[in-house]
């Protein structure tokens, strides 16, 4: 038994089930009698299906149903939506093609869905795949942004294959600072595509039940109620008559947000079978199928004054968003991230013009920090070639342009209003200790070894926590116990632990007593789920007001009961004391009483719970500093990250060391984008790393131990005073790795590198350097 609130470092509930093999994911869970599915999906690219026979599939052993595009039309489904369709500039509208359940007629990318097959087992609803005999007249692909004006169209609405021209910004105010610049910093860059891979691959299991007429969809999902809500519109289902689960999920990362073909197709056959139906993706499957993110390319340049300050910003930007538009798919790289192009700069212009592609690759959404990344990303590395062209200290061109603590609130020139933060706090405290001052005798050091030593920075903001409404109940129940449906769902991040804190540090309970539920539909009315940093922003502020809701009236009734005045009774422990006395009542006998009409005052509902809505008025903005080390060998070009060192402000902080954790798992995810993760398609649209066997992800090895402190300002945006931290991680590392490897490769002429930075890249860099730097 033990009590822990607000503030205090506590061990994740979660992780007694996790450790010990008794979670439960969606593929885990028992379903009678439950069919395979097994989804049939394109080996090409680009072409037209011109034949396409399932029938020797239909009578294979231990098949029960084929399904394929004409099936989809004849039964009047709908396509996937995509929720993002923006205006561009002249009020254009983006184009939005039909995201088809299965393809009738023409496949655009590899992984496309040509046909699902139910069966008894796995094995056999493979091999019946094998009998469908499709014939494709391929054509020319558009593997990626450098093809989108090869003269292949994928779509006649999208000429050259642009989905959406969008800017945002005042390019007039821009025009004019960079016409009175003293100094002009340029840079272009590639903002590299990734292949999510979660721990758990996505799945899917459906059951329904005859009798009534109702459904439970199962999902590996970040938000059941919008799963439900979006799989009922393209069946033509009755939401309401959806139950939709969210088990324990094995890792999202933006990447489980949205709803999915495969998650409609499993309903589907279940209701056409009356036999449940579960579908899940191995590993190979998901290299073609799950939504992918990043892939810009991008052209910025930074106007400054004699002294270094900035004046103005330009950034265009081409983004492939793949072959169909996802839920999200349009807004990533335009309205969710480029607002904070801003960076923590002063800069009083701004303009930023994005161009969305479609190309023959797998659609692109969210991926954590979704936009976020990419924006910081831009911002720092051009701010390390804004101080050369500048001749200044890294640290002192950002200090020189950061948005001072006494000018907050501060609006950028994009719009976004940052409520608090201390940016040159932050900053000191992050290069004091990573010993930025020390740099050189370590460099003289590595230099002795034949190695090439660097240092980099980055600093970074965020908007996240805010968006739509969250949701959550609360109850206490006659046997003191506090049941906590919320809206949110956890997807490895603690919310179990960090929930239970906040009503732990309330009422005085011990956590044992709190219950908190996530990810059910059918015992939680309403909820946007998790994604973008939002769940205690948004969803612990739910809770914050059921809270205090069921607080008062507790305090009420305990009044009531206790015959005392509200001044004299304290809680703690669970229960309300008369001070100096012994006269008390705990939370479960309260409960009790309120279920009996016949103790409660005149006018008094029956029942201890609340029902609460909270709707945030804005976004939080975190931020931070993170200084990386590295050492590089010049034979190889293979990158060692020396140290790697975090100083955060995240406002309030419930559990310090669930907020560790977070950081630590994004500065892993930032630093695999930064060194290792290529997603590279080739010419004719094949996923050349479609496996992880070619695609290589950050090993415990590859990432140093994280010295992680913080530098916290309270928001002011939410009434628990914290901001989100989900993201941070994967949005300030890249640019601090790049930035460390470009000032390590400094020396031998190397100037710039993209993502990743493998060590072929960085080898023939140097290679590439050495005859200029010779002629010099």
């Amino acid at each position: 038994m033990a009590k822990f609130g607000i503030g205090q470092t506590m061990k994740r509930l979660e992780d007694q089930r996790f450790l010990t093999g008794t979670g439960q994911y969606t593929d885990d869970v028992p379903i009678d009698g439950v069919l395979t599915a097994y989804v049939l999906r394109s080996p090409i690219a680009h072409g037209d299906i011109t034949a396409l026979d399932v029938s020797a599939a239909k009578s294979a052993p231990g098949v029960k149903l084929v399904l394929t595009g004409a099936d989809v039309a004849a039964d009047g489904l709908k396509p996937m939506p995509c929720g993002a369709l923006l205006k561009g500039i002249g009020g254009k509208k983006a184009v939005g093609p039909d995201y088809p359940l299965l393809v009738g007629d023409r496949v655009r990318h590899v992984g496309d869905a040509v046909a699902l097959i139910v069966a008894d087992t796995m094995d056999q609803a493979r091999d019946a795949a094998e009998l469908i005999e499709v014939d494709y007249a391929e054509l020319p692909a558009v593997p990626g942004l450098a093809a989108v004006d090869n003269g292949t169209t994928l779509w006649e609405a999208a000429p050259g294959n642009l989905c959406l021209d969008w800017e945002t910004g005042d390019a007039e105010a821009v025009e004019k600072g960079f016409a009175k610049a003293a100094r002009v910093a340029e840079l272009k860059l590639v903002n590299n595509r990734i292949i999510v891979n979660s721990i758990e691959p996505r799945g899917a299991a459906a059951v329904v039940d005859d009798a009534t007429g109702e459904s439970t969809l199962y999902v590996s999902t970040q938000g059941p109620h919008g799963v439900r809500d979006v799989i009922a519109d393209v069946l033509n289902m009755d939401a309401a008559k959806i139950r939709c689960v969210s088990p324990d999920v094995g890792g999202g990362f933006g990447m489980k947000i949205f709803p999915y073909r495969e998650h409609a197709l499993v309903l589907w056959a279940a209701k056409k079978l009356g036999r449940p139906v579960k579908w899940i993706s191995d590993r190979s499957e998901a290299f073609i199928s799950d939504t992918q993110g990043r892939d810009h390319v991008s052209h910025a340049r930074l106007a400054m004054d004699d002294n270094g300050r900035f004046l103005a910003l330009s950034v265009d930007t081409k983004a492939d968003l793949g072959a169909y538009l996802s839920l999200y798919g349009p807004a990533i790289p335009t309205v969710a991230g480029s607002g904070m192009l801003a960076g923590l700069y002063t800069t009083p212009a701004i303009h930023v013009r994005v161009r969305n592609y479609f190309t023959n690759t797998l659609p692109v959404d969210a991926y954590r920090g979704a936009g976020r990344p990419e924006a910081a990303y831009l911002v720092e590395r051009l701010v390390d070639v804004a101080a050369k062209v500048a001749g200044l200290p890294r640290d002192e061109i950002r200090r020189r342009n950061f948005i001072p603590a006494s000018s907050m609130p501060f609006t950028t020139a994009l719009g976004e209003t940052y409520d608090s933060g201390d940016f040159a706090a932050h900053l000191d405290k992050a290069l004091a200790k990573a010993d930025w001052a020390g740099i050189g005798a370590r460099k003289a050091e590595s230099a002795k070894a034949g190695k090439l030593r660097g240092i980099g920075i980055s600093t970074y903001v965020e908007a996240c926590g805010g968006g739509g409404p969250e949701w959550s109940d609360m109850r206490i129940e006659p046997d003191g116990t506090i049941v906590v449906p919320i809206g949110t769902r956890s997807t490895g991040q603690g919310h179990e632990t960090a929930y239970t804190q906040l009503v732990s540090e309330a009422f005085g309970v011990d956590n044992e007593m709190v219950k908190v539920i996530q990810g059910d539909t059918a015992a939680i009315e309403n909820g946007s789920g998790t994604d973008g940093s939002r769940s205690l922003p948004a969803g612990g502020s739910a809770l914050h007001m059921a809270i205090q809701s069921v607080s008062a009236k507790a305090r009420m009734l305990a009044s009531y009961l206790l015959e005392a005045a509200d001044s004299d009774l304290e809680l703690a422990d669970g229960k309300f004391t008369v001070v100096g006395t012994d006269k008390s009542i705990t939370l479960g006998e309260l409960a009790t009483a309120a279920n009996d009409p016949s103790k409660l005052p005149e006018g008094i509902e029956p029942g201890l719970e609340a029902k609460e809505m909270y709707k945030p008025a804005a976004s939080t903005y975190p931020n931070g500093t993170h200084v990386c080390e590295v050492e590089v060998d010049p034979d190889t070009g293979r990158v060692k990250l020396i140290q790697f060192t975090v100083v955060d402000d995240f406002g309030e902080v419930v559990n310090p060391t669930l907020l560790e954790g977070q950081v630590h798992g994004g500065v892993a995810q930032g630093v695999g984008q930064a060194l290792y993760e290529r997603t590279v398609y080739d010419d004719n649209g094949q996923l050349v790393t479609g496996s992880l066997v070619d695609y290589c992800l950050p090993r415990s090895v590859d990432v140093p131990p994280v010295s992680f402190s913080m530098s916290p300002t309270r928001c002011a945006t939410n009434p628990l005073g914290v901001k989100g931290c989900g993201e941070a991680g994967a949005i300030g590392a890249p640019p601090a790795v790049i930035n460390a490897i470009l000032d390590a490769l400094a020396p031998a002429g190397v100037t710039d590198i993209d993502m990743p930075a493998t060590p072929d890249r960085i080898w023939a860099a140097l290679q590439a350097a050495r005859p200029a730097a010779a002629a010099e």
